[in-house]
């Protein structure tokens, strides 16, 4: 895509209205994607399987049946890194998705609107042996393994969209955080109640050892019932495990709320900053487990924790 495409398609953005100031490398337009999906080397290439063998002892049991099914099919774990497009036109076929490279952390206006039309923006890089634990920036293990398996099941794929194409009313609105808080309980860290118990689906979880295990068995994080307005004001742990996770009835529920809910009316009532913190319980809240916080209590990350 040009420039002048480019600028046809993202709306101009009012200077008071707060976005991150990111800088695009030269190599690529106003959309952030990249020529091509990278040549992966031998090592990286098994990187992502060690990765992958990793993942695949801890999710049964702990992952939604729904994930379990997209990572089979899709064949996540034949070895190596996949091909884009190979992936994509197995998605497209399934639910109209594709997946795209670019070449870090994107701008989330940008970030949603590649949502908004149904790909999915995948790092083009793989972590480091250094940073085989925790990485800071999603990398293409995060944004395949941990993305790619919830894009072929219709309701998941079919709610990602819709919340990418609200963007330009939160953005009216100047609250695009509190779309990002919407994403990140539900994409990146949600639960879903199933008739086995909880399960994972959020990519940031499943794509996590250690938060695999905590998000469902640590007694330090709350577990509450997803309310969409509660969710979209609460702030978020971008660097640690997190304090707080919501837990969803069914992706049909979640796909209704998205569909249903009265946006203009939500962003409108709602503060300049976050109502809540990332570790607050409120007396309306359906709690499924109050948790002691004791992990992010004791430091969290940075003092070496334990995960509990």
């Amino acid at each position: 895509m040009d420039d002048a495409a480019a600028h046809k398609l993202f709306p101009e953005i009012a200077e008071e209205v707060f976005t991150a100031p990111l800088i695009r490398p030269a190599h690529v337009g106003e959309d952030w994607l990249e020529a091509a999906q990278r040549v992966y080397t031998e090592p990286e290439h098994a990187m992502w399987d060690e990765l992958c063998a990793r993942q695949l002892t801890l999710l049964p049991n702990r992952a939604a049946p729904e994930f379990l099914d997209g990572l089979e099919a899709l064949k996540l774990a034949a070895g190596g890194v996949p091909n884009f497009d190979r992936l994509s036109a197995q998605l497209h076929a399934a639910t109209g998705w594709t997946i795209v490279p670019v070449p870090s952390v994107i701008p989330d206006h940008v970030f949603f609107y590649h949502l908004a039309n149904r790909r999915f923006p995948a790092g083009n890089f793989i972590r480091s042996r250094e940073t085989m634990d925790y990485i800071m920036e999603p990398d293409v293990f995060h944004d395949v393994f941990g993305h790619a398996p919830m894009l072929i099941q219709p309701k998941l794929a079919d709610f990602l969209q819709r919340l990418g194409a609200g963007v330009w009313k939160a953005l009216r609105y100047n609250h695009l955080r509190a779309l990002g808080a919407l994403y990140w309980y539900t994409v990146e860290f949600g639960l879903v109640d199933t008739p086995q118990g909880f399960r994972l689906y959020g990519a940031g979880i499943a794509s996590s050892p250690a938060e695999t295990v905590f998000s469902l068995e640590g007694r330090s994080p709350n577990r509450l019932h997803f309310s969409l307005e509660r969710v979209m004001r609460t702030d978020y742990v971008t660097s640690d495990l997190q304090q707080t996770y919501f837990v969803i009835e069914s992706f049909e529920h979640l796909f209704r709320e998205m569909a249903t809910r009265p946006f203009d009316q939500i962003y409108a009532s709602l503060k300049p900053a976050f109502q809540y913190a990332t570790s607050a319980v409120l007396d309306t809240d359906r709690i499924y487990q109050l948790g002691t916080q004791e992990y992010a209590l004791r430091g969290g990350r940075g003092s070496r924790a334990a995960p509990v």
